[in-house]
Formats: C-alpha cells, sequence, structure tokens
C-alpha cells in the first residue's frame, strides 16, 4: 500500500457567492480515505489562511488545500513556497483564476479528485516587493477596479463587470518607467499586468502564452486606446488573442522593475494592495509545488 498522505483543507466560507456548508461532506464522500488522512479547518479573518498553512507545514503535512478565490489561494500558497507541502486548489471564488490555469475543474467534487490522483509538479511563481503572487500583478485600470471591487457589497462575475464598467469612464491612463532584465523604456499605460500565469481568472486572458515553467515574467501593457475599439480589445482578452491586438504589447523577463509618480494601489492575485511607487517584480523558477489533475500538459 502507497504511504497515506496527510491533508489539511482550508475553507474561505465567505469567498466567492456560493455556499461552502456542503464541502466537509463532499470531502468525506469523494476523497479515498484508505489513501488519506485529511483534516478540515474554516478561516476566519484576513491572512488567516495563511497562518492555518504556515502551521501546516511546521506539522509536516504533506497537501494544503485551498478551497476559496483566488485570494485564498495566495494566502494558502504564499505559505507553502519553498517548502516540500503541496498546494491543493477547489475553486470557489469569482474568478478562479489559477485554477483555470491549471485544468482544475470548476466542480467542487471533480477538483477534490485531484487528491486522489493528482501529480506533485513544480511551477514557478513570482514576488512583488517580496509579496508572493501566483496568476497576475497588476496596476493601472485593473488594479482601480479591484479596489473597488472589494468595497463591493456583493460578489461575483456580474458585479465585477459592473464596477469595470463604471471605472471605465473615470479612469485617466498613468506614465511608468519600465525596467525588464536591465532594458529600460517610458511609456503611458491604461494597465500593466506581470503575469506567472495566463488569465486573471474566467477565463480572461491577459497574457494569452504565459506558462508557469519557463522561469519568466510576462509583462504586459495595454497602451492609451480610442473607447470605439474597447469592445474589440474585450474580445481579444475572452478569446486568447489580446496578443495580436496592435494596443497591446507584451515583454518577457525575469527581473521586473516599474516606477509611478507616487504610491498607489495595485492588485496582487485579484487583491487590491497599497505599495509604494517603485515596485520590483521578480520570478522564482520552479518554487511551489502544487497538486495538479494527471492530464496536464507540458509546460502549462
Amino acid at each position: 500500500m502507497t504511504n497515506r498522505k496527510n491533508i489539511l483543507a482550508i475553507i474561505n466560507p465567505v469567498s466567492g457567492i456560493g455556499s461552502k456548508d456542503k464541502i466537509p461532506r463532499l470531502i468525506d464522500t469523494v476523497v479515498d480515505n484508505e489513501r488519506n488522512d485529511v483534516s478540515i479547518v474554516m478561516s476566519e479573518y484576513a491572512g488567516h489562511a495563511r497562518e492555518i498553512a504556515a502551521q501546516a507545514v511546521q506539522d509536516r503535512f504533506d497537501v494544503v488545500v485551498a478551497i476559496g478565490g483566488d485570494g485564498t489561494v495566495n494566502e494558502v500558497g504564499s505559505a507553502l513556497c519553498g517548502t516540500d507541502t503541496a498546494l491543493a486548489i477547489v475553486p470557489s471564488g469569482s474568478g478562479n483564476g489559477l485554477a483555470r490555469h491549471l485544468r482544475i475543474s470548476m466542480n467542487a467534487s471533480r477538483a477534490l479528485q485531484v487528491l486522489n490522483n493528482g501529480v506533485k509538479a513544480k511551477f514557478d511563481y513570482c514576488t512583488v516587493n517580496g509579496k508572493p503572487f501566483f496568476c497576475v500583478c497588476g496596476m493601472g485600470f485593473d488594479a482601480a477596479v479591484s479596489n473597488k471591487f472589494a468595497n463591493e457589497g456583493t460578489r461575483g462575475f456580474i458585479t465585477y463587470i459592473k464596477t469595470a464598467l463604471t471605472e471605465y469612464l473615470n479612469y485617466k491612463p498613468q506614465a511608468y518607467k519600465i525596467d525588464i532584465d536591465d532594458k529600460g523604456m517610458t511609456d503611458k499605460a491604461f494597465v500593466i499586468a506581470c503575469c506567472n500565469a495566463a488569465q486573471y481568472g474566467n477565463n480572461a486572458y491577459i497574457a494569452p502564452r504565459a506558462t508557469m515553467q519557463d522561469g519568466l515574467i510576462d509583462v504586459t501593457v495595454m497602451h492609451p486606446f480610442n473607447p470605439v475599439v474597447s469592445p474589440l480589445i474585450g474580445a481579444r482578452l475572452f478569446l486568447r488573442q489580446l496578443n495580436v491586438d496592435n494596443h497591446v504589447s507584451i515583454y518577457r523577463g525575469k527581473h521586473v522593475v516599474i516606477e509611478r509618480r507616487h504610491d498607489d494601489v495595485i492588485h496582487i492575485d485579484g487583491d487590491p494592495v497599497m505599495m509604494p511607487a517603485k515596485l520590483v517584480i521578480e520570478n522564482v523558477s520552479k518554487g511551489i509545488n502544487i497538486l495538479v489533475p494527471p492530464s496536464l500538459p507540458d509546460n502549462v
């Protein structure tokens, strides 16, 4: 018999728009208890999931499962970086960008099957001023939307779109100094997204060719554009064709420095964070273990 895995499942009860009440019973039903010992805990406040996951590393758990959205995944993953403990994901947030990138099912029962038959593999993560992220950190319009969305009374994709449309009418592009592997430029941008994975979430591909195993950061710069073309840019975002749009430039590098005029909000995996004017973004190659479906293609 194979060694039993010690698994800790962390449920964020307030992520996304659906109830998590059925998750514990689903875990009991789906997860093979002959091969896995599963403990379940609920996070209770912002940052709690990271604290729990850090303790799980100390307690030598084999796997920690993040059951929530990209914010919950970021908290749990941040505590697992550079350790042998693997991250698993049961997506139940608004965007679920990392799970979608890694082809993890949006269905909780199927996502839990990864605990039975998943493959442990090493993936890159990135840091911005030392804070880990796994999908995208961004500034400009998307950070402004993230900041507004965080303060809305309701969650979900529809609320996000409404927030984005409202913010779009008022947002003015900013000037940035961008240095990628010691090659500098100055640019005015509507959005700058530093990407480890390909998408924000909800299958919106901000860096269509990004992979989590190439040791590189994809830097998507969306230049100012006439509102007339915004529907086309929006369509290309969801059709995974943003790289062919002439209002978009995508660069790649290991070390990125971005300077803005003043301290401002950025988003880290969708959550708004106030950051200094100078941002240092770095790739940490193969720095985290993640349990993924056995059918996942190479170099995702």
